[in-house]
């Protein structure tokens, strides 16, 4: 017998980790075919939700958010590619260049998730990350989300309305503060039947275990 679980993915596109721990989490998913069915939905988080318009370079942002030095960057950046080829997750080995604000990006998963066939909202999601960390694309141009959304088979002229306009900006606030209001202060956090919580771009293993006991406490 397959259960079915509710998946709520809380991540932003900027975050690396968050790249790692999709991959895991599908990859569990994968080895997990007949027992677990996942209804999957990407609940927003920001980073940094008062980034400006033209971004920041991405080493003076981490060193001024965390304090971090350029020596530290450079292992952490190492380790996190080291994590996504476990996951078949490529990241750009010379890193990003600058941390931009990812509100629109936000707005249009909202309006995938509303409006768009099964599946799509993942799809976007995975080509933002792809856009963001693949090629270090400028995830606040509306160019580069326009292009994402063509490609995932979405209606590109509905979301270049959106994109021009604020709508869905007050659901995604109304989202965002939600899981803040509720302890969520770091992503990835993959919320299991809206009552377990697991935390970071953990390996698929452990995503593994803790679907299949879940599951059978549910079963």
């Amino acid at each position: 017998m397959t259960t079915s679980l509710k998946i709520d993915f809380v991540s932003d596109v900027s975050c690396p980790w968050c790249a790692v721990g999709l991959g895991a989490l599908e990859e569990a998913l994968g080895k997990l075919q007949g027992e677990v069915s996942a209804e999957l939905h990407f609940q927003p988080f920001e980073l940094n939700p008062q980034m400006g318009a033209q971004g920041q370079d991405i080493g003076e942002h981490l060193t001024q958010k965390y304090g971090s030095t350029a020596a530290q960057q450079v292992q952490i950046r190492e380790t996190i590619r080291a994590r996504g080829a476990e996951v078949g997750f490529a990241f750009n080995p010379e890193g990003r260049g600058r941390v931009w604000n990812t509100f629109d990006a936000h707005r249009l998963l909202h309006w995938a998730e509303l409006d768009g066939a099964p599946g799509q909202q993942h799809a976007l999601k995975k080509a933002f990350l792809a856009a963001c960390h693949t090629r270090s694309e400028a995830m606040g141009d509306h160019g580069v989300l326009l292009a994402c959304v063509r490609e995932v088979g979405l209606d590109e002229a509905r979301a270049q309305a959106i994109l021009a306009s604020d709508e869905f900006a007050q659901a995604v606030r109304e989202r965002e503060a939600f899981y803040t209001s509720h302890g969520i202060h770091s992503v990835p956090a993959v919320i299991i039947n809206d009552r377990h919580l697991i935390s970071g771009g953990q390996p698929a293993a452990v995503f593994e275990q803790a679907l299949r006991q879940i599951a059978a406490e549910a079963a």
